[in-house]
């Protein structure tokens, strides 16, 4: 189980991972902006104190920005920021660079697909880049258009459950989409047409469905809790929605 520090934005990385011992979720993603201690700007020694802050919880992922679809930047522009996010997330041990679509024309998958093509073979050891459900691409067929046409094994999809179920497409039909790709799963919970956080299990979204289908598919990897305190603040802090979601994970695991 892993967590976003979307959830505990501006938090010194001391007490994110203190956070992670105490309640038994061993995994980051580590937002990447600059009001954050994680960005590209992080000098080589901070670089270095970060990793050993850590420890040894799992870097996941790189939370970035980057909108490989949008047409407001460059090409060159999209991939250097690809480039340098990607070296953030080798220094930090990290697996990978998480990515929105952000696509804002009718353009938006040919320029994804240029723009994936273009980095995916100057990324660094290791480093993946991971395309999300999310914004203008949130279905599993939506991504599925782009992967397909990029055909490179360090390129892969983030399933972010709650944007293919608010568009409307089936569990089923996301998770054969996403399966030769998928990479990672962002878990969160909400109303039918509120996107603001609920704890796991209260909400709208068919979570048990969504755990029933990845395990019936195999799915081997992290389940990361998305608590966008970030942009909702008024909901609970993370620590209490994490405390709650482990207990309703171990409390449904049969069922899934």
């Amino acid at each position: 189980m892993a967590f976003s520090t979307l959830g505990c934005p501006g938090t010194p990385l001391s007490e994110v991972a203190a956070l992670a011992l105490r309640t038994g979720w061993h995994g980051l993603e580590l937002r990447s902006a600059p009001d954050e201690p994680v960005h590209i700007g992080l000098s080589a020694t901070g670089r270095q104190a970060a990793v050993e802050t850590l420890g040894g919880l799992a870097t996941l992922c790189i939370a970035s920005y980057v909108k490989v679809a949008s047409g407001q930047v460059s090409d060159e522009q999209c991939v250097s920021d690809l480039l340098a996010e990607a070296g953030l997330a080798a220094d930090l041990g990290a697996r990978a660079v998480r990515v929105f679509p952000g696509g804002d024309d009718g353009h938006g998958d040919a320029r994804a697909i240029a723009r994936l093509r273009a980095v995916a073979p100057r990324l660094p050891g290791g480093v993946e880049i991971w395309l999300e459900t999310h914004d203008s691409h949130p279905r599993g067929e939506d991504v599925v258009r782009v992967l397909s046409q990029v055909r490179d094994p360090r390129v892969r999809a983030i399933w972010d459950v709650r944007h293919p179920w608010a568009a409307g497409e089936s569990v089923a039909d996301t998770a054969k989409a996403l399966a030769p790709w998928l990479a990672h799963v962002q878990l969160k919970d909400s109303a039918a047409a509120d996107r603001t956080p609920l704890l796991l299990g209260t909400g709208a979204v068919p979570l048990l469905e969504i755990l029933q289908v990845l395990r019936t598919n195999g799915y081997d990897g992290w389940y990361s809790l998305e608590w966008e305190r970030k942009w909702h603040p008024g909901i609970v802090p993370l620590a209490d929605a994490l405390l709650a979601g482990r207990d309703w994970l171990a409390a449904h695991e049969a069922d899934a």
